[in-house]
């Protein structure tokens, strides 16, 4: 039996975009350098400080979103920060603080 409503429904090329989008973000630590960005420009040492992990890595993150257009960065002498760009991140990660919880029992300490 065929519905006879006309269902209102996202354009495939948007949900294209936002699947691209999840894909590239799909990593815990890239969900944090985005919480961190958001609250300023950071370098890579002060990322990799406060995310406790090398800076390579770090710089791997950071170079996977800007190729993505999601970051950008500015250099100020040998110190390179970076900033966010893209509208979607933010958004993305109000989203997962208001629906991503952890189970009871277990604590976050203000983290997501």
């Amino acid at each position: 039996m065929e519905r006879q409503t006309k269902l209102e429904l996202i354009p495939i090329e948007l949900l294209t975009k936002a699947a691209d989008c999840l894909k590239v973000m799909a990593h815990p630590v890239r969900l944090r350098i985005v919480d961190i960005l958001m609250q300023g420009d950071f370098s890579v040492r002060e990322i990799a400080h406060i995310c406790e992990i090398p800076e390579n890595q770090v710089c791997e993150h950071l170079r996977h979103m800007q190729t993505c257009g999601y970051l950008d960065s500015q250099r100020e002498g040998r110190t390179v920060h970076y900033r966010i760009t893209s509208q979607q991140l933010p958004s993305l990660i109000q989203c997962v603080k208001s629906h991503c919880r952890l189970e009871s029992g277990e604590t976050n300490n203000g983290e997501l």
